[in-house]
């Protein structure tokens, strides 16, 4: 066990920091602070000693030097194992410093806001506080390295319990930390500056690209059995998105239903109607707009039941009873809404397997999308593009009627989250018919209607989605076969008119969208 005696905070985030000085003093701990952090516990009639009165050095260059002094790190990094260390510390009158609580200038924070000039990120760069954590971080046999308000709490409770000291276990979990906080912020500086051109202007992708994630789960297994896995949520993930779900009941989450989860959530979240989306192996299997939960539940599992056994069910409003209680009644993995109600929950606690996550809708997506590689990371934007009707380009010379705009639009919503190649079928607010992930367009048409057949639903009057163009006039052809009555896709064939040609050939409406929703 370290006792502490004495201490240095330095904070920018000052959150908690007069609650953490109080109790470090209720133990007769020595507090030594810096400018704006002194004053408030001064203020909070603290008894506190000014840096500069303690190095015998005033602040300079201003306020750029201030800890940076043999006296203030000497008395951090000297092991108290090493008689010659003790010995330099005694020769000098350098007392030990034994807890360090420091955060860092709020750099993301600045750089974050619109116009932010160099000079003014440079000017966030913190120097002396990063140092301060490093050295006691690397010294934590001795010394307690705290960077995170959170840790204010538990190290005033070991303290209470051991009289003053904290223990090797604590403080090699806060050098954990202040080596991961010291690491984030030395990767966001290096994301902005690797990021702006000669002339100062910041571009989407940086020339070195530095990622933190925590560990949020170590999972059983990975894609398959053999493989080893964990789930890594990003330090702030994206607001509204599946790295802020909270399980509410059920087995732990797999490799494989955290990827379909979050497959269904983005799906089902892109909709302003109550929707339902049923994924299954990362593809919407099932999915429908409705005036109500019930009535999208029914409608998107109508489109595949066979697909939907096993799958993962994704709704965009909170779950009433009714609902719940009819999905229940068939095999599901994970269900995920952003409420439940009493009823809802009463229901689905009946059936103690199926995991129940909530995830709270929010604005905005992930900033960016990252693919490992062999040897490197593909990294894009994420596929926001959203159309109007009034974007559309009708290209044939029948044309589409309100019903099967709308029919259009919800279709070419979900083809966005189809893997490709991908057609999708639907009509009256709902998917008919998923062909997914095939070499040939003509191929995921082909099966899309098999699809449909199998669950007996009729194609006739239905519309349909392609993800990219068709490259021939062969797709048109099956989807006209089966009984579609309009078309929504890019365009952007060298064969357009071919395929424009076999629309108007067989008295389908098309519409071009210009855009395109490959996903792989």
């Amino acid at each position: 066990m370290a006792v502490i005696k004495q201490a240095l905070i330095s904070v920018s985030d000052k959150t908690g920091i007069v609650e953490f000085a109080r109790g470090l003093a209720r133990f007769g701990v020595a507090l030594i602070s810096t400018g704006g952090t002194a004053k408030l516990l001064r203020d909070a009639g603290l008894k506190v000693t000014e840096v500069a009165d303690y190095t015998g050095f005033p602040e300079m260059l201003d306020g750029r030097v201030k800890t940076l002094h043999p006296k203030v790190h000497a008395g951090v990094l000297a092991r108290r194992d090493a008689p010659g260390h003790m010995d330099a510390l005694k020769r000098a009158a350098i007392p030990a410093l034994d807890l360090v609580a420091v955060n860092l200038y709020p750099f993301s924070a600045a750089v974050a806001r619109p116009g932010c000039s160099l000079e003014e990120a440079i000017e966030n760069i913190d120097i002396g506080g990063p140092a301060l954590l490093r050295s006691a971080a690397k010294n934590h046999p001795h010394v307690a390295a705290v960077a995170d308000p959170a840790d204010y709490a538990p190290l005033l409770a070991e303290m209470a319990a051991t009289n003053g000291a904290v223990g090797a276990e604590m403080r090699f979990r806060l050098a954990q930390k202040a080596f991961s906080h010291t690491a984030q912020y030395d990767g966001a500086i290096s994301n902005y500056l690797t990021a702006l051109d000669a002339a100062g202007e910041r571009a989407r992708f940086p020339r070195r690209l530095n990622l933190q994630f925590d560990l949020a789960q170590r999972l059983r297994y990975g894609e398959n059995p053999h493989q080893e896995a964990a789930f890594y949520r990003e330090l702030q993930p994206a607001p509204g998105s599946l790295g802020t779900h909270r399980q509410l009941q059920g087995k732990e989450l797999s490799y494989n239903n955290l990827a379909d989860a979050d497959a269904a959530w983005e799906c089902v979240k892109s909709f302003d109607e109550p929707a339902c989306v049923i994924v299954k192996h990362a593809n919407p299997c099932g999915a429908a707009v409705a005036g109500s939960l019930a009535e999208a539940y029914r409608k998107a599992f109508a489109t595949d039941p066979a697909s939907a056994f096993g799958g993962i069910i994704a709704f965009n409003r909170e779950l009433d009873g009714g609902t719940a209680e009819a999905l229940s009644r068939q095999f599901v993995e994970v269900v995920i809404a952003p409420a439940y109600a009493a009823e809802a929950g009463g229901a689905l606690a009946q059936k103690a397997n199926i995991r129940v996550l909530v995830v709270t809708p929010a604005p905005g997506a992930n900033e960016l999308d990252l693919k490992r590689v062999g040897g490197g990371l593909l990294v894009q934007t994420p596929d926001m593009a959203r159309l109007g009707a009034g974007e559309l380009k009708i290209v044939t010379q029948a044309k589409p009627d309100a019903a099967q705009l709308a029919d259009l639009l919800f279709a070419w919503r979900v083809a966005t989250f189809v893997k490709s190649n991908a057609i999708v079928f639907c009509g009256g607010g709902a998917t008919l018919g998923v062909g997914a992930g095939q070499m040939s367009r003509v191929d995921s048409a082909r099966i899309a209607a098999i699809k449909a057949a199998h669950a007996g639903l009729s194609l006739q009057g239905s519309v349909v989605a392609s993800d990219a163009f068709f490259p021939f006039r062969d797709g048109i052809d099956v989807v006209a076969q089966s009984g579609a009555k309009a078309i929504i896709q890019p365009g952007g064939s060298l064969r357009d008119e071919e395929v424009i040609a076999a629309a108007d050939e067989h008295g389908i409406a098309m519409a071009f969208t210009g855009q395109r929703h490959f996903r792989h």
